[in-house]
């Protein structure tokens, strides 16, 4: 995974796998998808904050969280701007903005601008690539 910045927090691929197992490496290290509707984090509808499944960087707050229809968990926009980097993605035949963590350069999906409120995004962002921190 080569990109035009250091991240923050730096291990080799073979750490990042030992930490993250085969399942969420392939998302968050190779830029993988999971299955739409499979993710543990879809129907989540608790109060708590969104974090990077690698590093723990706070990304999304559950006020942000909507149901899209689209099976990923979506979010109108991040909690912490500063936590996400946005890159131009045309794999796949498509054009995309691929969202990544600021801080260790994991992928955590894409954002569209087909969401509600006021700045009209969707980030669709893959379950595995999140972890939960429930409100206290």
């Amino acid at each position: 995974m080569k990109h035009d910045v250091t991240p923050e927090i730096v291990k080799s691929e073979a750490e990042w796998l030992a930490e993250l197992g085969p399942e969420r490496y392939h998302i968050l290290r190779e830029a993988g998808t999971e299955r739409p509707g499979t993710g543990k984090l879809l129907y989540v509808d608790e109060a708590g904050t969104y974090t990077c499944g690698a590093c723990g960087a706070e990304l999304f707050t559950s006020d942000a969280k909507f149901d899209s229809h689209c099976g990923w968990p979506s979010f109108t926009k991040p909690e912490q701007q500063q936590n996400v980097r946005l890159l131009e993605d045309n794999s796949l035949g498509m054009r995309r903005v691929e969202v990544r963590c600021k801080q260790c350069d994991s992928h955590l999906g894409h954002v569209f601008d087909d969401g509600p409120g006021p700045e009209g995004t969707r980030y669709c962002i893959n379950s595995l690539s999140l972890g939960f921190k429930k409100q206290a």
